[in-house]
């Protein structure tokens, strides 16, 4: 059998290899990844909590889905009760996890998300205990975000702009296209953010875009004089030829960066069409929405801005999760001093 990778869920109340003969035997391979299970019903209600109650985004819930799908399919192949399972058939299972070498961040998800499933049958009543309490979750190694210099995001915002459009269809793409980069760096949205903005989240006279970010919650971010130009432009020349065009099909699109047809823009071809204008911009590094949210919180630090205002602007709740980027300040000044000073 693979061993586990390094950093593997541990169980902290008891030594290791004490699972018994019995356990290992019972042991097996988990189902492939998008194994169909006909979800569980303690599972639909804990993840309609999560919905209804915790504003979890569809991402997270569709990811949690799968982790508690795979670990109902195991329960069922190992005639295990789900509600009822037991402290070694969970670190069972999660051993199972880590026998397939996936990252230290994956192994936490699924420890995280059968510890809420848990806690939520414990709270209502479904059981007296807690199997997950003891289990402590990898240790996860944070890399330093990557990001583009400043002469690299030019280089990127220019790219829709770069070639005239042969088409009047293909240039409003490439008006909303360049208005969503413009966005995207200007206000440090994550993509899921950016694709769900609506026309009445904008205040173009103030500068304001309001975007609601994980957990539902709502927060005001500036939108740059660059920004605010391009999507002007958008909305007068692109914005409007579609809403036209959807007017008449008796549809009117409902999103700020909607698609020709008027449908929502999915995370999946925004991450296609950055990749292009990447391409296009002859930028080598893989790009990801990411890494023009990672671009705007280092440009905005490296010119003075302090942690709290950008923790408020990327919508962080805890000042932590922000501190990551004065890391990447310190290796910024590390690599200026290295190329720079004569006894480096």
């Amino acid at each position: 059998m693979t061993p586990p990778r390094a950093g593997g869920v541990v169980d902290t109340s008891a030594a290791p290899g004490d699972l018994g003969a019995g356990a290992e035997r019972r042991r097996a391979s988990l189902p492939p990844s998008g194994a169909a299970s006909h979800p569980a019903p303690e599972v639909v209600a804990y993840l309609d909590r999560l919905r209804l109650e915790r504003g979890y985004s569809a991402h997270t819930l569709a990811a949690y889905g799968r982790d508690l799908s795979k670990f109902t399919a195991w329960c069922r192949r190992h005639g295990v009760v789900l509600a009822a399972a037991s402290r070694d058939e969970v670190r069972a299972y999660l051993r199972d996890v880590g026998a397939q070498r996936l990252s230290p961040a994956t192994q936490a998800r699924h420890l995280a998300a059968l510890r809420g499933f848990f806690r939520f049958l414990q709270a209502e009543g479904l059981r007296g205990d807690e199997p997950t309490a003891a289990l402590a979750a990898p240790r996860l190694r944070r890399p330093l975000p990557r990001y583009l210099h400043a002469t690299q995001v030019e280089a990127l915002l220019a790219a829709p702009r770069a070639a005239p459009a042969a088409t009047p269809a293909e240039r409003a793409r490439r008006l909303r296209d360049h208005a969503m980069l413009q966005v995207l760096y200007a206000c440090g949205l994550r993509v899921s953010e950016l694709i769900a903005l609506r026309p009445d989240d904008l205040d173009l006279e103030m500068g304001l875009v309001r975007c609601r970010g994980k957990g539902d919650k709502q927060r005001l971010v500036p939108l740059g004089r660059a920004a605010q130009a391009a999507v002007r432009e958008w909305l007068v020349d692109g914005w409007r030829r579609i809403l036209s065009a959807r007017r008449r099909a008796g549809a009117v699109p409902a999103w700020l960066f909607p698609t020709a047809s008027g449908r929502a823009m999915t995370r999946q071809a925004f991450w296609r069409n950055l990749a292009a204008y990447g391409r296009q911009a002859g930028l080598a590094a893989r790009l990801s929405p990411h890494m023009l949210r990672h671009s705007f919180a280092t440009h905005l630090l490296e010119g003075g801005a302090d942690l709290r205002s950008v923790q408020t602007m990327l919508g962080h709740a805890e000042i932590a999760t922000t501190q990551i980027y004065t890391h990447v300040l310190t290796a910024r000044l590390r690599e200026v001093y290295q190329a720079h000073h004569p006894r480096a």
